[in-house]
C-alpha cells in the first residue's frame, strides 16, 4: 500500500487526509504550525467542518492517520505526497506561492525514494513545471519524481460529502506510470476521473471557480432588475434554472459571494490573463458586481434609518456561508467596517465564527451566543448567512424583542406570503419589499 503523505492540515489537506484515510489508507499529515500538530494528535479539529472531527478521531483510534511537525522524516518515507498548502492572494491580486515553493524544496532535498507529487493546491497555469524544475535541482539525481496536477472542487460546509459523492476527480499528467497511480488511489471512492495535461488541469479549476461566481453576480445583477420592477428574483431564478443548459445551482440571489476561494481565483485569473496579454472584462465585471453587492444591506439600512450614527442593528451570521466558521473575504467584514465608519453600534451573531470575527474586530462590536440577545432593543436586523439556526428563528421574536421590527435580509430566508401575516418591515433581495418603512425602488 502506497505510503501518503498531506502537506498542509488546512482545509483541503486536512480533509485530504481524513478521507484517505477512511478509505482505509495509512496517512501522515505534515505542518509546521506546531500549535495545530498538537491539537490534532489530541483529536481536535482545528477548523469547523460538519463530520470532519468524528471522522478525525476515528481514524485516529484506527491508527489510519498521524500528524507530525517532523517533514523531513515524513517526506524521506513517502511514496505520493499531496500538496495542500495555501497560495494566498498577494495584493496585487497574483497567487502567492512561496509556501508552496518551499514545500517543494524540502520534499526534494529530503525525498529519499521514487516519488509522485500531487498538487492539490489552487495554482497558476505553469506551477507544476515550477515545481518539476525545484524538485530537478534539489532531489537526489537517481531518483524518479513526477509532479502531477490534482485541484480540488470541495465546498466548505460539505467537504467530506463531496470527496466521497463529487462530480469527478481531474488529473493532470505527462507521467502513465503516476496517472495509473493516483487512479488506484482514487478507486474507493467510484468516482469520475479525467485525465488531461497538466497545463488544462490547473486552468480547469481556475475556470470553474470563475464560471460559478459569473452566475452569482449574473443573478444579482437580474435581481436588481426585479426590484426595480417588482418582479420576483426567485421565481425568476426557478424558472430559467428548469433550462438543463443553465442550472438552478448558484442562482441564488444575496450579498455576494466570499470565502477562500471565488474571491482569490477570479482576481489570480484575471492578474493571469494580463500577463498574457488578455483583457477578462467579463470576469472583471463579476468582480465589480460582487463587491458592489456586499455594500447592499447598508444601502437599505441607510435608506431606511437616515443617520446611522448610535443607531443599533445586530449582524446575523458572519461566516461567508453555513457550516463553516470561515469568514475569509465574507460581506461580514465589508458590512461591519462600513457601519463602524458611520458610528453604528454593531452586535453580532453566528453559531461557529465569532472567535475568528474578534480577531479582526476585537472590542469595537458586540458579540452575542443566541439570536435573541443579538435582536434585543435594536433598530434593525441584518441576516448575512443563512444558517440554520436563523431560518427556524421563530419570526415573532423579532417583533418581541427589536425596537423597530426591521429585517434586511442579504439571503432570501424567508417566504414573502410567511412575512405578510406579521408586522415585520422586511427587505430581501430581487423581492417587493413587505410592509417597507420607505418606498425604496431603484435604492435597495
Amino acid at each position: 500500500m502506497a505510503r501518503i503523505v498531506v502537506a498542509g492540515t488546512g482545509y483541503v489537506g486536512l480533509s485530504t487526509g481524513v478521507s484517505f484515510a477512511t478509505i482505509g489508507y495509512n496517512v501522515t499529515c505534515v505542518d509546521i504550525d506546531y500549535e495545530k500538530i498538537n491539537l490534532l494528535q489530541k483529536g481536535i479539529c482545528p477548523i469547523f467542518e460538519p463530520g470532519l472531527q468524528e471522522a478525525l478521531v476515528e481514524n485516529i483510534s484506527l491508527k489510519r492517520i498521524k500528524f507530525t511537525t517532523n517533514y523531513q522524516l515524513a517526506y524521506s518515507q513517502a511514496d505520493i505526497i499531496f500538496i495542500a498548502v495555501g497560495t494566498p492572494e498577494l495584493p496585487d491580486g497574483t497567487a502567492n506561492l512561496s509556501y508552496l515553493k518551499v514545500v517543494a524544496k524540502d520534499i526534494a532535498m529530503n525525498a529519499k525514494r521514487n516519488l509522485t507529487v500531487v498538487i492539490k493546491s489552487t495554482v497558476p497555469v505553469g506551477t507544476n513545471e515550477i515545481v518539476m524544475e525545484i524538485m530537478n535541482e534539489n532531489a537526489l539525481q537517481h531518483l524518479n519524481i513526477d509532479v502531477i496536477s490534482n485541484p480540488e472542487f470541495l465546498r466548505e460546509g460539505s467537504a467530506l460529502y463531496d470527496l466521497f459523492n463529487g462530480d469527478r476527480i481531474i488529473i493532470g499528467s505527462e507521467s502513465q506510470a503516476a496517472t495509473e497511480l493516483v487512479q488506484e488511489l482514487y478507486k474507493p471512492f467510484n468516482l469520475p476521473i479525467y485525465v488531461t495535461d497538466v497545463r488544462s488541469a490547473e486552468m480547469i479549476k481556475y475556470a470553474s471557480n470563475a464560471f460559478l461566481a459569473t452566475k452569482i453576480s449574473f443573478i444579482n445583477e437580474i435581481a436588481m432588475v426585479c426590484e426595480n420592477l417588482d418582479a420576483n428574483v426567485e421565481h425568476v431564478a426557478k424558472g430559467i434554472g428548469l433550462d438543463h443548459r443553465i442550472g438552478s445551482k448558484f442562482l441564488n440571489a444575496g450579498i455576494g459571494y466570499g470565502g477562500s476561494c471565488f474571491p482569490k481565483d477570479t482576481t489570480a485569473l484575471v492578474k493571469e490573463a494580463e500577463l498574457v496579454g488578455v483583457d477578462l472584462k467579463l470576469l472583471k465585471s463579476v468582480i465589480t458586481i460582487n463587491n458592489r453587492q456586499k455594500l447592499k444591506l447598508f444601502e437599505v439600512a441607510k435608506s431606511t434609518l437616515g443617520d446611522l450614527t448610535n443607531k443599533e442593528i445586530s449582524l446575523l451570521g458572519v461566516s461567508f456561508k453555513p457550516n463553516t466558521n470561515d469568514i475569509r473575504h465574507a460581506p461580514s467584514i465589508t458590512l461591519i467596517n462600513q457601519f463602524l465608519k458611520e458610528n453604528t453600534k454593531i452586535t453580532v451573531y453566528d453559531p461557529c465564527a465569532l472567535p475568528e470575527l474578534r480577531k479582526l474586530f476585537g472590542n469595537s462590536i458586540s458579540y452575542s451566543t443566541n439570536i435573541e440577545h443579538a435582536i434585543l432593543d435594536k433598530d434593525a436586523a441584518l441576516i448575512l448567512t443563512e444558517w440554520e439556526e436563523i431560518l427556524q428563528f421563530d419570526l415573532q421574536l423579532y417583533e418581541e424583542f427589536m425596537k423597530v421590527p426591521l429585517i434586511i435580509d442579504g439571503r432570501n430566508c424567508f417566504e414573502l406570503d410567511k412575512i405578510k401575516n406579521t408586522n415585520i418591515h422586511y427587505y430581501s433581495i430581487g423581492r417587493k419589499a413587505v410592509n417597507p418603512l420607505l418606498k425604496l425602488i431603484g435604492k435597495f
